[in-house]
C-alpha cells in the first residue's frame, strides 16, 4: 500500500522536486518505507511506499525498458502473476517481480483497456512520454482513493487531499453544495469533495489528460444486479468456491498478514478462510455495556483457532482519537464506526502489515436491515398512487407518534423518496432550519435525492431491493464505508484488503434472485448457507450490529457540553446556525429526543473546518 503524487502542467514546465516532496511528505503515514520522485518536462510523480509485495525490487517511479513509460501506483493487483506469465509469453521483458510493473507492460499492450485486465485494488497515474498524456485509473468499486485540482495551467493529483493542498497556491474554500449533501448522506457523495475544486474519480473510472490540458473521463466496469432464476443450491457451492479463490488472491504478500475480527458473519468468514490456509492472528475493538462486541468476537477466535488480540475503548479514548481521524480523512465522514476502525487498525498494526476484512459483503448479498423494508411494506404496494398520495396527506394530519403512522408514511412513499442509502441524517426541511442559505440557494443545487435519482433511473427493471443495493453500491459504500476504511488503517500505515469486493465474486452475487438474499425472516440468506460449516453456528444467524458506539448516553453527560463547545469554536457559524444546534444539545441532554447522529454529523463537520479551513494540515498530525 502506498501514496501517490503528481502534477502536470499544460506548458510544458518541469514540477520541482521540492513540491513534490512535499506532496509526498505530508502523507508519509501511507508508505513509511519508501518515496521517490519522476520529473520531465510538463510532469512530475512522487511516490510513498509501503512494502508489500517485492520488497527488494519494488521502487516507484517504474518505468518500463526504454523509460517512455512510467508509473506511480497505489494498491495490489491480485491476479499479477497471471498477468505477468501472459505478458511474458507476448515478448515483454520484466526487471521485478512487482505486480507495479505488470500495470506498465498491460497499459503497452492494451493501452487504456488495461484495467479490464486487472483483479484487484488500485489508484495509479502512468505518463506516456511518447503522447505526451497521462492517464489514470480507480479500481472496479472505490477501494483506494484517487483525488483530483485541475485548472487552465495544470493538472494535480492525489492519494489524499492534504497531497494536493501542498501544491502551490491552491486555496482552500468549503464546497457549500457539498456541505447541503453532507448533512443528509454523513459524507460527501462522489465526484464532489467538500473542497471547492477539488474532485474525485470516481470507482471503476480512468481518466486521461492531453498534452493541450483535454480531460476526458470514462467509465470502464458498471456494476449491475441482474438476478438469474437457478437453483439455490448452485449458487450456495459458487458462493462457496468464489469466496474461497478471493480469499486466496488476497492473501499474495511477503509481510506478515492477519484479519479484523467483529461479532458478525462476514468477517468470521473471511478469518475462517484465512485460518484454513495458514495461522491468523485476529483483532477486534469494543465499548463497555451489554453490546460490547469483543466478547462474542474472542469466543469466535476461539473456536476458529486464531491468535487474538482485543481491546475495549473507552470513551476517552474514542474522543481522544476524533482529532486525529478526522485530519486522516480529508473530508468529513460523520460515521462514528470510523473512530472504532481508528482503533482497531492501531492494535492490528502492532502485529501485522496486511489485514483482511469485510466490507462489502451486504452491499454484494443483501445484509443490510432496511432491504427488508419493501417486504414489509407490501401490504400497500398494491394501492393505486392516486389513493396512495391521498392517504400520505391524511396520514401527515395524524399527530407524531400515533401507532402506525410512519409505517403509512414510508408505505406511501415512493422507493426513490424514501431510500437514499444507509445514511439520510438532516431532511431537506431541516436543512432550512439549520444553515445560513436562502430558499432559493437551497432550491437551486444538486440535492441528494437528484443524486439518486441518476442511479435509479438506470434501475426501473429491477426489484425495490435490487434498487436500493444499487444505490448503496455506488454511494454509501464508496462515501463511507470505504473512505474509511482506507483512511483509518492507511494512518497507521497499514494496508486493508477486502475480498468480497472482488470482481469476480461480484459475478457471481449480481445474478442471485432476491428470495435468496432475503428469506426466511433474515438478510444475505443463502450467503448465510453458503457458510454453513465454515463458520461457529453461533455466528451464522447473528442480527447484524456494526460497530454499536454509545453515543446517545455519551451525548447526555459532559461530553456534550464539550462537544458543544468544541463546535461553537470551530468557525462553521458562517454556514450553520448555531442557535438550531444548542436546541439539538438541549432537547438531546433533557431527553426530548434523541439528536446523536445529528449532533455528531455537525461535530464531524466543525473539527474538519477546524483543521482543514483554520489551520494549516500540515501541522496537525502528519507525524502520527
Amino acid at each position: 500500500m502506498c501514496g501517490i503524487a503528481g502534477i502536470m502542467y499544460r506548458d510544458g514546465r518541469t514540477p520541482s522536486e521540492s513540491e513534490l516532496k512535499q506532496m509526498t511528505d505530508i502523507i508519509f503515514h501511507r508508505g513509511p518505507n519508501d518515496a521517490g520522485f519522476y520529473t520531465d518536462p510538463g510532469i512530475g510523480l512522487g511516490f510513498r511506499r509501503l512494502s508489500i509485495i517485492d520488497l527488494a525490487e519494488g521502487h516507484q517511479p517504474l518505468c518500463n525498458e526504454d523509460e517512455t513509460v512510467w508509473i506511480v501506483f497505489n494498491g495490489e493487483i491480485y491476479n499479477y502473476k497471471a498477468l505477468r506469465s501472459m505478458l511474458q509469453e507476448k515478448g515483454h521483458i520484466f526487471r521485478t517481480h512487482s505486480d507495479t510493473e505488470v500495470i506498465v507492460h498491460l497499459y503497452e499492450e492494451y493501452g487504456e483497456a488495461c484495467v479490464n485486465h486487472m483483479r484487484g485494488m488500485f489508484g495509479f497515474v502512468i505518463w506516456d512520454r511518447n503522447k505526451r498524456q497521462l492517464f489514470g485509473a480507480r479500481d472496479h468499486f472505490g477501494i483506494k482513493p484517487f483525488y483530483y485540482y485541475r485548472d487552465g495551467e495544470r493538472f494535480v493529483f492525489g492519494s489524499e487531499i492534504k497531497s494536493i493542498l501542498q501544491a502551490e497556491g491552491i486555496s482552500r474554500q468549503v464546497d457549500t453544495e457539498s456541505m447541503l449533501n453532507y448533512l443528509t448522506f454523513q459524507y460527501v457523495p462522489e465526484p464532489a469533495t467538500m473542497f471547492r475544486g477539488i474532485a474525485k474519480l470516481p470507482p471503476a473510472h480512468s481518466v486521461t489528460i492531453k498534452s493541450d490540458g483535454n480531460m476526458s473521463i470514462r467509465k470502464y466496469w458498471d456494476p449491475m444486479f441482474e438476478p438469474v432464476q437457478r437453483p439455490f443450491a448452485d449458487y450456495v457451492e459458487e458462493i462457496r468456491a468464489g469466496l474461497t479463490d478471493s480469499v486466496k488472491h488476497h492473501l499474495v504478500s511477503d509481510v506478515e498478514r492477519g484479519c479484523f475480527l467483529s461479532s458478525g458473519i462476514d468477517s468470521t468468514a473471511i478469518a475462517a478462510h484465512i485460518k484454513r490456509l495458514e495461522s491468523l492472528r485476529t483483532f477486534s475493538v469494543g465499548f463497555d455495556g451489554t453490546n460490547n462486541e469483543t466478547v462474542i468476537a474472542r469466543e469466535t477466535a476461539a473456536a476458529i483457532g486464531t491468535e487474538h488480540y482485543e481491546k475495549v475503548i473507552t470513551q476517552r479514548d474514542f474522543f481522544d482519537a476524533v482529532p486525529k481521524a478526522i485530519w486522516h480523512q480529508d473530508e468529513p465522514v460523520a460515521d462514528p464506526s470510523a473512530i472504532a476502525l481508528y482503533h482497531v487498525a492501531q492494535l492490528a498494526s502492532e502485529h501485522v502489515t496486511v489485514v483482511l476484512s469485510g466490507e462489502g459483503a451486504d452491499e454484494l448479498f443483501g445484509g443490510y436491515r432496511i432491504y427488508r423494508e419493501p417486504q414489509a411494506l407490501r401490504p400497500l404496494s398494491w394501492l393505486p398512487m392516486p389513493l396512495k398520495r391521498l392517504l400520505h396527506s391524511l396520514t401527515k394530519l395524524l399527530p407524531a407518534g400515533v401507532t402506525g403512522r410512519n409505517y403509512v408514511l414510508r408505505g406511501t412513499t415512493p422507493l426513490e423518496e424514501r431510500f437514499l442509502g444507509n445514511a439520510k441524517v438532516f431532511s431537506e426541511d431541516m436543512k432550512a432550519e439549520l444553515v445560513r442559505m436562502s430558499a432559493e440557494q437551497l432550491r437551486g443545487y444538486r440535492d441528494p435525492q437528484q443524486i439518486a435519482a441518476a442511479f435509479y433511473s438506470r434501475t426501473r427493471h429491477l426489484d425495490p431491493v435490487s434498487r436500493m443495493q444499487d444505490i448503496d453500491m455506488n454511494l454509501w459504500l464508496p462515501g463511507d464505508i470505504l473512505m474509511k476504511a482506507d483512511k483509518m488503517t492507511m494512518a497507521h500505515s497499514l494496508e486493508l484488503r477486502v475480498p468480497f469486493l472482488d470482481k469476480e465474486l461480484f459475478e457471481i452475487a449480481r445474478k442471485i434472485p432476491v428470495q435468496y438474499r432475503l428469506a426466511e425472516g433474515t438478510t444475505k440468506y443463502v450467503f448465510r448457507k453458503a457458510m454453513e460449516g465454515i463458520i461457529p453456528d453461533f455466528i451464522l444467524n447473528r442480527p447484524k450490529l456494526g460497530f454499536p458506539v454509545p453515543m446517545r448516553d455519551w451525548l447526555k453527560g459532559s461530553q456534550g457540553q464539550v462537544l458543544l463547545e468544541q463546535i461553537k469554536a470551530s468557525g462553521i457559524d458562517s454556514y450553520i446556525k448555531m442557535d438550531a444546534i444548542e436546541r439539538m444539545a438541549s432537547q438531546h441532554r433533557n431527553g426530548q429526543g434523541d439528536y446523536s447522529r445529528r449532533l455528531w454529523v455537525l461535530y464531524v463537520f466543525a473539527l474538519w473546518h477546524a483543521t482543514y479551513m483554520q489551520e494549516q494540515p500540515a501541522r496537525t498530525f502528519a507525524a502520527v
